[in-house]
């Protein structure tokens, strides 16, 4: 049921000749008043986008990615948690990844051109939130540009993602459940830690002649870095990784 304030002029000049007094002051009803079958108040959220795929006609069967976009399949949103739980559709989490299905030309940095480095049929994950929506022959796909995927993950655990790019894969430490006095801390009260090991790296950036340049950091390499930065994923065992550009790493620890 809705609630709804009521205010009436009329109400209130009945008021007035039935008491007689010499104000005009309108009657007020009560605050509330519960009214059957009301449509609740539209509320407006300046500011908010609501993000929904471009509907491509029937008559178009094929869509060619340029330069150095790609185009992925997304895959379907999970119905159901680990625990056989079934999901409402506003509590599946949106997925963020899926399969190469085309690829632009590549471009051209300098006077090298470079192609994309990512085959047709290779299983990507990619940033959270890039590219463009599109629904082709049905299913729902993602136009983005190649910088955009994290990384090519040819299983089901991210433990082996191959990073992408100037991009690494880290192991999470896990956060201290143990103030420096001893106290226990439960699991909203531990500190986010920004602290892991380097499980993979990316091939590198390129530069400006179109060559790569290889990352600064190795795999076995403990790092500190920048505590808001980068896509959190969990593993199959419940292990906790990130993974961020390798100018979020502030350091190398030994």
């Amino acid at each position: 049921m809705a609630t709804v304030q009521l205010f009436s002029a009329r109400v209130g000049a009945a008021a007035f000749a039935a008491k007689g007094k010499a104000s005009l002051e309108p009657l007020r009803l009560p605050a509330t008043v519960t009214v059957g079958e009301a449509r609740p108040a539209r509320r407006a959220f300046r500011g908010l986008v609501v993000r929904a795929a471009t509907v491509v006609a029937p008559k178009y069967t094929t869509l060619k990615p340029l330069a150095d976009r790609v185009l992925v399949k997304i895959k379907s949103s999970e119905e159901k948690t680990t625990g056989g739980i079934l999901l409402p559709t506003t509590a599946q989490s949106r997925p963020q990844g899926g399969e190469v299905v085309a690829v632009g030309e590549g471009r051209t940095i300098g006077d090298k051109k470079v192609d994309i480095s990512i085959q047709v049929g290779a299983q990507v994950i990619y940033s959270k939130y890039a590219g463009t929506e599109v629904e082709l022959n049905d299913y729902n796909h993602l136009v983005l540009k190649e910088d955009d995927i994290i990384g090519i993950l040819e299983t089901d655990d991210v433990k082996d993602l191959k990073p992408l790019n100037d991009r690494v894969l880290i192991k999470v430490a896990e956060a201290e459940g143990k103030t420096p006095g001893g106290l226990l801390l439960t699991e909203t009260t531990k500190e986010k830690p920004s602290i892991g090991t380097v499980v993979a790296v990316g091939p590198g950036p390129l530069d400006e002649e179109g060559n790569r340049i290889p990352l600064s950091v190795s795999a076995g390499s403990t790092v500190l870095y920048s505590k808001y930065a980068g896509s959190e994923f969990k593993g199959a065992d419940g292990t906790n990784y990130i993974v961020l550009r390798v100018s979020d790493l502030m350091a190398v620890l030994s």
